[in-house]
This record gives C-alpha cells, sequence and structure tokens, in this order.
C-alpha cells in the first residue's frame, strides 16, 4: 500500500472521530516523530489546548519569521505561561534573509507575486523544513471554511512535497466552534482579533477586515484569493 492509499485508509476509519480521539491515536502512536506547527491563531490554539491535555510533553514549533506582531510574540509567552510548556521556536537563515534583504529590499513582497513567494520562502518555508527534521507527520489547524484554497481539503493528507503525513483535526469546525471552545475552555488567544483580525501572520502583510468578511482576505490583500498562501500549504 502506497503513502496515497494508506492516507485513504485512515481517512475512512476516523472520518466520524472527533479532533482529540484522533490526535490521541497519532500522539500516542508516534511520539516524538509528530509535532503540532503552531501559527498561534485560534485553530492552532485549540489544538494546542488538546494536545496537551493529551500529552503534556508532546512538541509544538512556531515559525518567527522576524516581522510579527509584537501580540503575538506576548501569546507565544502566555500560552507557554498557561500549559507550562515550551513552545519550540524556528528562525529564518540569517544568511539567506541577510541576502534577500540587501538585494531585494525589506519590502520585497509588494512588487510582485514571485518575490512575495520568495518571502515566504525564506521567512517561513525554510525554517520549517528544519522543524520537520526527524517527524513522520504533522498536525495544523487548516479549516474548509477559511479560504477557497482549502476547501478540497482533507482530514488527513499525504504532504508530498514535506513527505509526510498531515492531520488537519479541525478540517470540518466552523468558525463559531472554535470560538465557542476557546470560550468555554478559556484558551488564551491574540488581542489583534478583538480588533478585525481575524487571520494573524506578518505584520507588513495583514491588515483589519470589516466583520462579516472573508477571513483571509486581509492576508495578502493586493494579491488575488486564489493565490493568496505562503507555501506551507502546497497539495
Amino acid at each position: 500500500m502506497d503513502k496515497k492509499e494508506y492516507v485513504s485508509v485512515l481517512n475512512k476509519s476516523f472520518a466520524s472521530e472527533n479532533p482529540e480521539n484522533l490526535l490521541r491515536h497519532f500522539l500516542k502512536g508516534l511520539g516524538d516523530k509528530i509535532a503540532l506547527s503552531s501559527s498561534l491563531g485560534p485553530e492552532d490554539q485549540v489544538l494546542t489546548h488538546m494536545v496537551t491535555r493529551i500529552d503534556p510533553n508532546a512538541r509544538i514549533f512556531t515559525l518567527d519569521t522576524g516581522r510579527l506582531f509584537p501580540e503575538t510574540y506576548s501569546l507565544i509567552d502566555r500560552t507557554n505561561l498557561h500549559y507550562g510548556i515550551k513552545i519550540q521556536v524556528f528562525f529564518p537563515d540569517f544568511h539567506a534573509l541577510e541576502e534577500m534583504v540587501s538585494t531585494e529590499g525589506i519590502h520585497l513582497f509588494y512588487e510582485s507575486i514571485e518575490k512575495r513567494k520568495r518571502y515566504c520562502q525564506v521567512r517561513k518555508l525554510e525554517p520549517l523544513s528544519r522543524a520537520f527534521a526527524g517527524l513522520e507527520a504533522w498536525v495544523c489547524g487548516l479549516r474548509r471554511e477559511q479560504s477557497v484554497t482549502r476547501q478540497d481539503m482533507q482530514l488527513i493528507e499525504w504532504d508530498e512535497a514535506n513527505g509526510l503525513i498531515k492531520i488537519n483535526p479541525l478540517i470540518d469546525w466552523t468558525e463559531e466552534q472554535v470560538w465557542d471552545y476557546i470560550r468555554q475552555h478559556h484558551v488564551p488567544y491574540n488581542s489583534l482579533h478583538e480588533k478585525g483580525f481575524p487571520s494573524i501572520g506578518c505584520q507588513p502583510c495583514i491588515r483589519a477586515v470589516e466583520p462579516g468578511n472573508d477571513p483571509r482576505s486581509g492576508r495578502w490583500w493586493w494579491e488575488s484569493p486564489e493565490h493568496r498562501e505562503c507555501g506551507l500549504h502546497k497539495r
């Protein structure tokens, strides 16, 4: 059975399971070969709560691009203190970062999609590849409802680009379900969510949106919706 067939079997097996049971299966089965990749968004904060209840020593990491909001850095500290954990932080390679900024400028991402993808490659994708070292699976907080680029994603996928099983426990959840869970379990969240930022990433690439708008419409707002992915979730 190849990887894609294996993932298809897993999807059928876990189709009716709740997110915590799904996480428990993989966390207990893979141990230190699985990690939660957290962007500190509300979905990832929900998953952090679930993961730490199952295994307080489970690996959780995040990417610091060097361009995050102060509120995001504060949330890292608050989350660590709240759960008694240490989120592992990965930074861009400084040689590649210096070369990019020196040759293409600090705000190159506004100039073209190609340059924005170059920015994401240096600040996100390369650190992510180091975070994945030694893993067999990764967990993330994707939901189909989030954007047009995510509507055909599955509960469990084979991540061909990284050679890993990718687990999306909240794929079918609505935004309302996410926030109900946060309120019910007193999960720490980014204060910017109360200021019109449903989706939060690098400070220069995000702006507030009006209530009811596409949650990711504030990301890379100068680009068309079908291009608004950084490359972390290639399919």
